[in-house]
């Protein structure tokens, strides 16, 4: 009899661990479902912050009403609302773009940024090209200047940290040295002051960047010549491969559902949608 029940108890023991085993299962399935929805729920409601350049027209520039737009921003902000981010404007120096995004200042720098080479050897991560870009002269009208080859002896301004001062001192070393010197600045803006006050004679400069400008400013004019060919990206930090693909994934499903081309067909776009690469494929 005693060894009957002590079967029994035993028996009693082992369903009731068992129980309890099942409890503690389903306790943490509970739990790792509540975090898993907590994480989800925090990816959709993130600040994603955009790093531009503020005044690089049109892809991104300090609008009338005092709020940043341009092509580049109305792209960032469709792909913010289709993933449930708040986006949120970051206006970087652009000679220390990389600095402040390896900060953490921002979480991209998308801004009519070159695909450069040695970005991608330092590990950053780029999105896929969106467009296609050319430098370019822009000189004032009366100048006589019909090609790079007249502004042999003469004062160049380019902006500083841009492809244009890259080929300045790369591709294009040797036209750099046929003038009399280049002036660097801090912003596209300033560059065309100083053309313009008559301190240099030419500014070196994105096409796009010297079409928006010269339409709205009379006396001046783009030289017929294309010197160099480059592709706009958005860069990451090293370890945001993940987040590349969320945004690179999203714009193009903006492609797909026409949001993109509605927001290219734009008269403020004019000059730059023959050349978007997800619309001329």
């Amino acid at each position: 009899m005693k060894k009957i029940f002590a079967l029994i108890l035993t028996l009693s023991m082992l369903l009731a661990l068992a129980g309890c085993s099942q409890a503690d299962a389903s306790k943490e399935a509970d739990t790792a479902s509540v975090a898993a929805s907590s994480e989800n729920a925090a990816e959709a409601g993130r600040t994603f912050i955009m790093g531009i350049d503020p005044e690089y027209p049109p892809f991104s520039y300090l609008g009338n009403d005092g709020n940043y737009t341009g092509f580049d921003v109305e792209i960032c902000q469709a792909v913010c609302d289709q993933l449930g981010w708040k986006l949120e404007i970051f206006a970087v120096n652009w000679d220390e773009k990389l600095v402040q995004l390896d900060s953490m200042e921002c979480d991209c720098v998308w801004s009519g940024m070159t695909i450069l080479d040695t970005m991608k050897e330092s590990g950053y991560v780029i999105s896929e090209p969106y467009y296609d870009n050319t430098q370019v002269l822009v000189v004032k009208n009366d100048s006589g200047f019909a090609s790079s080859a007249d502004l042999a002896g003469k004062v160049v301004a380019v902006q500083l940290g841009t492809s244009g001062e890259a080929l300045l001192g790369g591709d294009l070393a040797d036209l750099s040295a046929s003038f009399e010197s280049v002036l660097t600045c801090d912003s596209f803006l300033k560059c065309f002051t100083e053309l313009e006050g008559g301190a240099v004679d030419a500014v070196f400069v994105d096409m796009p960047v010297a079409a928006s400008y010269v339409a709205e400013h009379e006396g001046l004019t783009i030289i017929d010549e294309n010197l160099g060919a480059e592709q706009y990206g958005i860069a990451f930090r090293s370890g945001d491969a993940e987040l590349c693909a969320q945004v690179d994934a999203a714009v193009q499903e903006l492609v797909a559902n026409g949001t993109y081309a509605q927001i290219a067909s734009k008269e403020e776009y004019k000059d730059i949608v023959n050349n978007l690469l997800f619309l001329n494929k």
